[in-house]
Parts: structure tokens; C-alpha cells; sequence
């Protein structure tokens, strides 16, 4: 991987394939791996950034409070450093809410909008309290218990908990930290959509036990031009439950 020094932070990142730049932004907490499998279906169409987040897989991070903004000006920081003056962006679960903000802030940039198993809304008081007891809880005693109850609710698929959770034992407590509290913050994009006049393609599992399938039918019926695909049985991570139908939607920001 490449790393790049922005805002205070190592920002590591891989580069693959040819055509549109897209983005590939993981979720919490993860790294850009997750998207191993659908990448060599996409690299004949795009050309693919995928970063670790800040804190995240190779990535370093601060120890000062950060927020969604600081994820996605990482990002454009990023983009600059490649000389890519627009992008379609696509994240899945926390990186979805990064994209959000990116669009957001960054509108001119965006040429497409990627929505995996992720959500407009921000967290209500009972979800925002409970990011961060969690964070005190890594702080004091470690991953290992966030790990054990992330794994059965990233993915109905015993054969796929196992590389998640490997996935999720790699990172670094500080980054599961400063994730939990900029989640915490981060604030309702709901507003933005009516705003947006670029592709959006929503990907949602119709079993994801940690962000509902209504929330993608309520982005759909804000943007009824958005292409929405609604996978039967799929959990938290269409990218690796769902390959081959994840890889054929996100074309659709080509």
C-alpha cells in the first residue's frame, strides 16, 4: 500500500484498475479488505482508490477528538494527492455516513454515490450514549469484547464471521475509539438528498441485524431515481455476502 501524510495522519491506501475513479470507503471496524473480492470485479471499470480510514488497517490516527468532516477531508486530501478533481465515492456502514458528509462538503467532487448497508439519520440519544460507553469500555479492557459481539451481527454467515472477525482483531483500539465518538457526533444528512443530482446507488441486505433495510427504502423514496438493490438474506456486508450483484450495482456509477 501507499501512504500519504495528511491532516496530522499516515493515510494509507491502494490503487488498482482503469476508467472512472470510485472510492471505496470501509466500514467500522474494518479496513479497506472487506472489499477484496468485489475490487477485481470492478477494476475493469473503475479506477479503484481504497483507503484504510484514519486509525484503521495501516492508517494512523490522533488522539485528540475528530469527527465525520476529518474523515472526509482525509479523503480529499487524498484525491488531491492523485490529481483527481472528481470521484464517485462509495461507503459501506460508517463509511457510507463519510461519503454522506463528503458529498456534503465536497459536491463538485462527486460524480456518483454509493450507499452500502448505511443510513441518513444520525444516532438517537439511547445509540449516541451506548457508542460512547463502548468507547470507555475498549478504552479500559480492549476490542475483544466489541469483536465477539460485532461478529454474529456483521454477517449471518458463519463461513464469512470468520475473515471478519480477523479483519476486526487487527485494528487498533484507538481507532475504534475515535470512530465510536465521530459516529456519536455525526449529524443527520437527510437534507443533502434532496440537493443531490448525480447516480446514487443504494446496497442493502435485507437481514442486517445493525442498520435496517428501511432506512435504504427511505433514501429510495427520496431519490426514486436512485438504483436500489435489496439483497434476500444478506446481512451487514453485501461486499462479501453478496459479491458478484454488489460489483454489477456499483457499475452503475460508472
Amino acid at each position: 500500500m501507499e501512504t500519504l501524510n495528511i491532516n496530522g495522519i499516515e493515510l494509507a491506501y491502494e490503487r488498482r484498475g482503469k476508467g472512472t475513479p470510485l472510492v471505496l470507503l470501509h466500514g467500522y471496524p474494518l479496513d479497506h479488505h472487506i472489499w477484496d473480492s468485489v475490487a477485481p470485479l470492478l477494476e475493469g471499470t473503475f479506477d479503484l482508490i481504497l483507503p484504510d480510514l484514519r486509525g484503521f488497517g495501516v492508517s494512523t490516527t490522533v488522539e485528540t477528538p475528530y469527527t465525520m468532516d476529518n474523515f472526509a477531508s482525509d479523503i480529499a486530501g487524498l484525491l488531491d494527492h492523485l490529481g483527481i478533481t472528481k470521484s464517485a465515492i462509495a461507503g459501506h456502514s460508517m463509511g457510507g455516513y463519510i461519503a454522506l458528509v463528503f458529498a456534503r462538503l465536497y459536491p463538485e467532487r462527486v460524480s456518483g454515490l454509493g450507499l452500502v448497508s448505511t443510513q441518513v439519520l444520525a444516532d438517537p440519544p439511547d445509540r449516541k450514549e451506548g457508542r460512547y460507553k463502548t468507547a470507555a469500555e475498549v478504552a479500559e479492557k480492549g476490542i475483544a469484547g466489541v469483536v465477539e459481539i460485532m461478529t454474529p451481527k456483521l454477517t449471518p454467515s458463519e463461513t464469512l464471521q470468520a475473515p471478519a472477525r480477523e479483519i476486526m482483531e487487527r485494528q487498533k483500539p484507538a481507532a475504534y475509539i475515535g470512530a465510536l465518538k465521530a459516529m456519536a457526533e455525526r449529524i443527520d444528512t437527510s437534507t443533502l438528498l434532496a440537493s443531490i443530482n448525480f447516480p446514487v446507488v443504494i446496497i442493502h441486505g435485507d437481514a442486517d441485524s445493525l442498520i435496517p433495510v428501511e432506512r435504504a427504502r427511505e433514501v429510495k423514496s427520496t431519490l426514486p431515481h436512485a438504483h436500489l438493490l435489496e439483497l434476500k438474506g444478506t446481512g451487514h456486508l453485501p461486499m462479501m455476502e453478496a459479491v458478484r450483484e454488489t460489483a454489477e450495482a456499483l457499475k452503475h456509477l460508472a
